[in-house]
């Protein structure tokens, strides 16, 4: 799936605008996956707390989040951009890939209520596509 030009441009700034939120937004996002999406818990068994809002809820999605900013950056070239990581889940943590969807609507959700004049349709549109683009990178390895 690409974007086009302009949906590119829709991702790159509605980022600009919400990226100095992004520790929030990934920590309610990863809190709202595992709640809303239990199996995801069992591959974070290793945490001494699951819980919604606890401290490796926090640390691990400022990780993510720092992937989702590194898209961003390299947004012309999803596939190559994020081959390390894709390669990172599929070898080293072994994530099933059906789970990236599911965080990519978590964040999704939490992006329309922190930011709803900023998230309009058409910037919806565009950052679900993004989000599903990256989720086909974050795929590639496993093929």
């Amino acid at each position: 799936m690409s974007l086009t030009a302009q949906e590119k441009d829709a991702v790159v700034n509605l980022w600009g605008k919400i990226s100095k939120s992004s520790d929030a937004i990934g920590a309610e996002a990863l809190g709202r996956m595992l709640a809303v999406y239990s199996q995801t818990r069992s591959y974070f068994k290793h945490w001494t707390d699951l819980n919604y809002g606890s401290e490796p809820v926090r640390t691990h999605s400022k990780k993510i989040m720092d992937g989702i900013n590194q898209a961003v950056r390299k947004i012309n070239d999803l596939k190559g951009g994020l081959a390390e990581l894709s390669e990172y889940h599929a070898f080293k943590l072994k994530v099933d890939p059906a789970n990236f969807p599911l965080l990519s609507h978590c964040i999704i959700v939490v992006i329309s209520m922190m930011f709803p004049k900023d998230f309009t349709p058409e910037v919806h549109l565009a950052f679900d596509k993004f989000l599903a683009a990256v989720t086909a990178a974050l795929s590639e390895r496993y093929r």
